[in-house]
This record gives C-alpha cells, structure tokens and sequence, in this order.
C-alpha cells in the first residue's frame, strides 16, 4: 500500500473515533492495520445504514452494493455519490468518497486475514440490514401519516441475536486475528477464551443501548423486549415518564446487571491474555473499564437523568487510561481495576 494511502487510512481512524484511535494505537503492529480496516469498513457501512434522509431501500441496495465488493463477488467500483451529499461530518463523507481504497487496502492482507475480515463485516452488514427492515419504515403509515407508536424487539434472543451480530462478532474477530498473529502456540481453554471475546463485545453493545435508550425511543425504536415490558406492565412510549418509573428503573437495573456481567467476562478475557500480551490487554481494558464506569453512572441517574445523554467524562477516561498503564505490569493492581468482575461473573447476569 502506498504511504499516501497509509496516512488516508490512518487520518480516517483518527477523524471517526478518537477513542478507538487510542485503542488501536496502543496494539502491536502485527494486528493494527487489519483491526484498523475492519473498523473503517464497519464504519461506512454504519454510515450508510444511519443516513435516514435516504429511502430504506436505497440503503439497503448501498449495503448489499459494498457487501458484494467485500466478499470479492463484484468488482465494478462503487459510487456513494448521493449518500456523501446528505453527510454533516467531514470524516463520513471521506469514509463514502474513498471506500474504494479500502476495498484495495483488504486485497493486500494474506488469505487468512482477508477471510476472518469478510466474515466479521459480512455478520455486521447483516445486524444493520435486520435493524433497518425492523425500524427503518417508521413513521410511515399507508395514509401517508406520522404513525408514532414505538416498535420492540420481541424477546430476549432477538436483543442477543443483535448484541452479537453488531458487536459481539467482533470479540471473536479481534480474538481470532490476536490468536494467528500474536500468541498461536499459547495454552488456552480455546472455547472458553473465545465466548469470553464475543461477551466482551455484547456488553458493549448492550451498555450503549442501554445509555442510549431514550434517543431510541425518540427515534421509535426499542431494543429492551416486549416479552420483558410486558411482564413489567410497561410499553415503549412510556418508559422514560415519571409514572412509570418505579416499573421501569428495577427492568433497566436488570438489564444493567446483564451488561456488567458480560464486561466482567470481558474482564476475564484481558486476564486470560498470556501475560507478555500486555499491549493487546490494554487494548481490550480500556473499552470494558470505561463501559463499566458508564454502567456505575447508569445506575445512579434516576428517570429525568436518563433523558440526558449520560457519559463518561473526558477527564474520567484520561484518569482510567493512566490507572490502567500504571496496573498492567502489577497482577495485584490489574485485577482490582475491575472489582465487580468476580460478583457480576459469579451470578451470570442472564436474564430471560
């Protein structure tokens, strides 16, 4: 790859996520660029999926498009032209403008790499279309009228399903490209260590759901399952207004609950890490320290709290990257990082 191509891919990271930057930074250089361009790639699908002044069946044409380019099953070079136009942000308009030169920079990667990066973007390419298909008409009734009745999910293996397609699958790549790069030969409980990965992902996932909740609900979509509302009494237009919330705030605790157990799998993932690893430990610490910081804040914020978009602190993350750095050459010290860990593991966080 060129050194100009090099450094447009790397502004790219830089531009769409400062804090992924950092975690990318910090890995070794066997796995960055192909970590780095899974994510670019997940990205401009993400952007495509998200652009909603684009008819739904435009999007999803677009995604099927880059979809067939990734897979190697169509060559004929893509133009996002009319998506790049409805973009507000500089870095999703580069992402659209320049996929070809991601598309390139995936036929450079050995066989091996190509193939656990097809697979990891082709099962997220399939959580956005099923979310789409789900949520993507709302709004749009046979009339022509506003319909503003909220859809859920209906139980609890479609919120898995979509933890997994979305985020989850991406604990098992990361995993997969760490384990043929970095540690091959390395003693591991292989089963184990992997489902370890895909929580770590779904915990994320879940925690950003669960932050997010009422711009969702706002944008007539809900991810915590009619099956569960129902049983508490509850539907979606109502969920975040001051009547309903000594129904609602035990349901979200519950699902809180669910969100740090996985990051405490996630957890046990950094720790089952062989301990020369450090770089790539760091790597998977930071998001999981900083989604159960988020989950602690959760748990405090009461029904009108919620309605503000709550978040870590900028000062907060800086604070837990230099713990962090100060802990990795200190077992004692790692392990306390996250405290929770052994409670959230010990009781499973399931729920049904």
């Amino acid at each position: 790859m060129a050194d100009a191509e090099k450094k447009m891919l790397d502004d790219l990271l830089r531009a769409t996520s400062r804090s992924f930057y950092l975690t990318l930074r910090v890995l070794p250089a066997a796995v960055r660029p192909q970590i780095g361009l899974a994510y670019l790639l997940a990205r401009t699908t993400d952007t495509i999926a998200d652009t909603e002044i684009i008819a739904l069946a435009r999007r999803l044409d677009a995604l099927q498009q880059l979809r067939e380019r990734i897979l190697g099953r169509n060559s004929t070079p893509l133009n996002f032209g009319e998506l790049v136009q409805q973009q507000s942000l500089s870095a999703e308009k580069l992402l659209l403008e320049k996929i070809e030169v991601g598309l390139a920079a995936l036929q450079q990667f050995s066989d091996a790499d190509q193939k656990l990066i097809r697979a990891v973007l082709t099962t997220i390419i399939s959580g956005q279309e099923l979310d789409l298909r789900r949520f993507g008409n709302f709004g749009a009734t046979e009339s022509g009228r506003a319909d503003k009745k909220i859809i859920a999910l209906e139980t609890a293996a479609e919120l898995d399903d979509y933890t997994y397609r979305v985020a989850g699958c991406v604990g098992e790549f990361w995993t997969k490209i760490c384990r043929a790069h970095l540690f091959p030969a390395a003693q591991l409980d292989e089963k184990q260590f992997i489902a370890d990965g895909i929580r770590l992902g779904k915990g994320l996932q879940l925690v950003n759901i669960l932050r997010d909740l009422p711009a969702d609900l706002k944008n007539g979509r809900c991810y915590l399952p009619a099956q569960r509302l129902d049983e508490a009494k509850l539907f979606p237009e109502i969920l975040l207004s001051p009547s309903a919330q000594e129904k609602f705030l035990p349901l979200f605790h519950d699902y809180l609950d669910k969100a740090e157990a996985h990051l405490a799998a996630g957890w046990r993932y950094t720790n089952t890490l062989p301990f020369g690893q450090f770089r790539v430990r760091l790597g998977c610490a930071w998001p999981v320290l900083l989604g159960a910081r988020t989950i602690e804040k959760l748990r405090a914020a009461d029904g009108a709290q919620l309605q503000r978009r709550v978040k870590v602190t900028r000062g907060e993350v800086y604070w837990i990257l230099v713990k962090s750095l100060l802990a990795s050459p200190l077992p004692f010290a790692w392990r306390k990082l996250f405290s929770s860990a052994g409670k959230a593991v010990a009781s499973g966080g399931e729920l049904a």
